[in-house]
Formats: C-alpha cells, sequence, structure tokens
C-alpha cells in the first residue's frame, strides 16, 4: 500500500478541522457555555476529591465498666464519631449478677493521612465525666489501633503498635467516591437532560433556517 503525501493529509486535516468548527458553529452559544461550566465542575470535583481523601482508618478499641455512657470522638476538634456504649452485668464466680457493669466497643473511623489531634470523651451515666487526648501519624492506606480503657476511676488512651496496611474494602473512600460520584452524575444527568430538550426544541429549527438561507444565497439579487 503506497503511503499518502504530506501535504494530502494535511489536506485532508485542513478539511475535517473545517467541519468540526461548521458542525460547532451551529450549536448555541448558550449549549457551549453550560458544557464548558459542566466541565469545569468535573475539574474541581474531581480535585475536592483528591484533598479530602480519607486513606487510613482509626480502630477505636474501648473497654469500659459503665452500665451506660455516651461516646465522643474529636479528630482535630472535629466530631468524628458520636454514640452510645452499654455494659451488661458482670458476675461473680461466673455465676453470681453484681453491681458492676462490663463493655465493650470496636469502631473504625475515616481519617486522612498526617498527623492529628485525638480527643475522646465518655459521659457515663452515674459517673463523672471524662476526657483524654493524643496525638499520633497516619501514613496512607494504613489503620492504627487505639486502645481506650474507660473505669470509673479513670480514663486512659494509648496506641497499639505502629499501624497495619489497610486492604482494599476500608469504606471510606469508597464511601465518599460514591456519594460524590452520585451527586455529580445527578448534577450531569439534570444538565444533560436540559441540552437535550434543548436541542430537540430549537436544533431543528436552526438547521431549517440554514437551509433556507442556503438556496437564497445561491440565487442572489434578481
Amino acid at each position: 500500500m503506497k503511503p499518502e503525501h504530506p501535504v494530502h493529509l494535511r489536506q485532508k486535516a485542513a478539511q475535517l478541522h473545517q467541519r468540526a468548527r461548521l458542525r460547532a458553529a451551529l450549536v448555541p452559544v448558550k449549549v457551549r457555555i453550560v458544557l464548558g461550566l459542566v466541565l469545569v465542575a468535573g475539574v474541581f470535583l474531581a480535585i475536592y476529591t483528591a484533598l479530602t481523601a480519607k486513606d487510613s482508618s482509626l480502630h477505636l478499641k474501648l473497654q469500659h465498666d459503665f452500665h451506660g455512657a455516651q461516646v465522643s470522638l474529636w479528630v482535630d476538634d472535629e466530631l468524628a464519631y458520636s454514640g452510645k456504649i452499654t455494659g451488661s452485668a458482670r458476675k461473680r464466680f461466673g455465676l453470681i449478677p453484681s453491681d458492676s457493669a462490663q463493655g465493650n466497643l470496636s469502631q473504625i473511623i475515616p481519617m486522612r493521612s498526617g498527623r492529628h489531634n485525638i480527643r475522646l470523651r465518655i459521659e457515663p451515666e452515674d459517673a463523672a465525666m471524662q476526657e483524654d487526648s493524643v496525638s499520633g501519624d497516619f501514613s496512607p492506606h494504613t489503620e492504627r489501633e487505639l486502645s481506650v480503657s474507660a473505669r470509673h476511676s479513670r480514663l486512659s488512651v494509648s496506641w497499639q503498635g505502629t499501624g497495619r496496611d489497610l486492604v482494599e474494602t476500608s469504606s471510606t473512600f469508597g464511601w465518599f467516591s460514591r456519594y460524590a460520584g452520585s451527586l455529580f452524575l445527578t448534577i450531569v444527568g439534570s444538565i444533560m437532560s436540559a441540552l437535550a430538550g434543548y436541542a430537540i426544541k430549537e436544533l431543528p429549527a436552526r438547521f431549517r433556517s440554514t437551509s433556507d438561507s442556503g438556496p437564497e444565497a445561491e440565487l442572489g439579487p434578481q
């Protein structure tokens, strides 16, 4: 097969470019503006997703001796978890119920990588409020375990180990991606529906006016 001459290829490219410009000119300015806004919104969403991605996690392991209490955890002064804990009656010798209770909590909390300050507050139903804080570094795609012992007499918070690699099933980034993606798709779908309705209504009339002006231009003045 004989290769085409470079001059011929440039001519074909120029023709394709000219056709594309003519077709683009048929698209109303409002439609082009809306499409541009959709593109800009998509770029900003991608940047926002990358900056706010929570690619690490905190594994809160709490042991307590309260019948009931409210647990609140802040990450850099932002409330990251709040929930109710309950304890079951402790039995002496494994048989006799006592007034004391025991319970535990295991909770995975999404985190952004970097250094963060963790503040934990326990508000028991039958004791004074207790609070403690600790700082720690979170590497990307790792999970750190925070061990908490909450007793009537004291509250202790400490890190366990240096962190372990996260499995791909971490819910944080997946949840945010699904939420942001759904929101973006909803916005784009609404815009595209509006554009489709506009195109169905306006473009045929524009094509007719273009085709009508063509013969008039060819006839010219009589």
